[in-house]
C-alpha cells in the first residue's frame, strides 16, 4: 500500500511538472470489504482535433521489499463533439465579371472547413441577408458552394453585387464571407439621338448658321463605350456643331433655294467609340418655305406681231405670258 502510495504521488508529481500523458491521472479506490482497485479520472477536457488517441500505461506496486510491480497499456480512443464551427478560407471575395458572361458561369466557389469529423464536419451553403436580386440572378450550390449566374447581367442597372455566404454544420455552428462582385461594362448599348427641337418650316432666306434643330445624344454604356459623336448624313447643307457634352445643334452651312429643293430628309448618325463600335441614326424632315425672292419671268423676251391697218378699236392683237416660281400670292402674277 505504501508503493502504491507513493507512485500515486509521484504520477500527480508527474502531471504536475508535465511528464505525465495530457488529460487523466490514476487514483486509487477502496471497495467497502477493503478491496482497492484503481479507477483512471479526466482532470480536464480532452480535445479531438489536438488529439484523438491517448496510449496510458498504467503500473501497480505492491508493498513487499523489494517491491513487485505490473503493468498494463490502456488506449483511449477521444470521439468527436461538433465543437468547432465552420471556418472560411476567405473572409472576403472579390470578383469581377463580364456582363455578358453566360448563363450558368461559374463566379466562383467558396470553401469552408470544420476540424470535427464525420456528419459533424457536414457543411452546408446558403445565402445569408441577400436581396431577392441577388438570388434571382445567381444561384448557390448547397453542398460545394460554387456560385453561378442563373439570369443575364447587365451593367446598366446594377454594377456591383454583395453576397454574404453563411457556412453550417449540423449543430447549427454557423461562419459567414462576403463577396463583392464587380461588373464589367460591355459595349452592348447602342447611342441614342434624340431631337429636342427642330424649326420646320425654314425660310429660304435664312442666313448660313441658321439653326434647323437641338439634338441630344446618350448612351447607356460607361467609358469609351458610352462616348458618342454625331455627322449629319450625305446633306452637304446642313452641318452639326457641338454646344455642350452630347449636345449639339442642326444649322444650315450654305444658303438654301426652295424652288430647286423643296424639303429635305436630313439623317445624323451617333456612333460610340466601343469596340466595336455600336451606331443609330435619326431623320429630320425639314420644309423650305417661299419668300417672294423671284420676279415674273416672260415666256419669250421678244415677241414679233402683225397687225391689219383696218382693225377695229379694243380687237385682240396678241397674247403674251409670263410665271413666278413663287408659291401663293408670291407667284400670282397681275397684269
Amino acid at each position: 500500500c505504501k508503493g502504491a502510495e507513493q507512485r500515486r504521488r509521484e504520477t500527480e508529481d508527474e502531471a504536475e511538472r508535465g511528464e505525465a500523458r495530457p488529460g487523466a491521472v490514476a487514483a486509487e479506490k477502496q471497495t467497502p470489504d477493503g478491496c482497492k482497485y484503481p479507477e483512471l479520472i479526466l482532470k480536464h477536457s480532452l480535445d479531438r482535433e489536438e488529439h484523438n488517441v491517448h496510449q496510458l500505461v498504467l503500473t501497480a506496486v505492491d508493498g513487499g521489499d523489494p517491491p513487485q510491480s505490473g503493468t498494463i497499456q490502456i488506449g483511449i480512443q477521444v470521439t468527436d463533439a461538433n465543437d468547432n464551427p465552420p471556418v472560411f478560407s476567405q473572409v472576403l471575395y472579390r470578383v469581377t465579371l463580364r456582363e455578358n458572361v453566360p448563363l450558368g458561369f461559374s463566379v466562383l466557389q467558396v470553401m469552408a472547413t470544420d476540424r470535427d469529423e464525420g456528419t459533424n464536419a457536414d457543411i452546408i451553403y446558403s445565402f445569408h441577408n441577400v436581396d431577392e436580386r441577388v438570388e434571382h440572378i445567381f444561384n448557390l450550390d448547397k453542398r460545394t458552394g460554387e456560385i453561378t449566374t442563373k439570369d443575364d447581367l447587365d451593367f446598366e442597372i446594377a454594377n456591383s453585387y454583395t453576397l454574404s455566404i453563411e457556412a453550417k454544420d449540423p449543430g447549427d455552428l454557423a461562419a459567414h464571407c462576403i463577396i463583392q462582385i464587380e461588373i464589367l461594362d460591355e459595349n452592348d448599348c447602342a447611342p441614342e439621338v434624340i431631337v429636342t427641337s427642330a424649326y420646320t418650316p425654314l425660310p429660304e432666306d435664312s442666313p448660313p448658321g441658321t439653326v434647323i434643330a437641338l439634338i441630344k445624344t446618350r448612351d447607356r454604356d460607361s467609358g469609351e463605350n458610352g462616348e458618342v459623336y454625331c455627322h449629319v448624313l450625305g446633306n452637304a447643307e446642313f452641318i452639326l456643331k457641338s454646344s455642350s457634352k452630347n449636345y449639339y445643334k442642326l444649322v444650315t452651312d450654305r444658303t438654301l433655294d426652295r424652288e430647286e429643293i423643296p424639303e429635305y430628309n436630313v439623317t445624323i448618325m451617333a456612333t460610340d467609340r466601343g469596340k466595336p463600335p455600336l451606331s443609330s441614326s435619326i431623320s429630320i424632315t425639314l420644309h423650305i418655305s417661299d419668300v417672294n425672292d423671284n420676279a415674273p419671268v416672260f415666256q419669250q423676251s421678244a415677241y414679233l406681231v402683225h397687225v391689219p391697218e383696218n382693225n377695229q378699236p379694243g380687237a385682240s392683237i396678241a397674247r403674251v405670258s409670263a410665271s413666278d416660281p413663287d408659291l401663293g400670292p408670291n407667284g400670282s402674277v397681275e397684269e
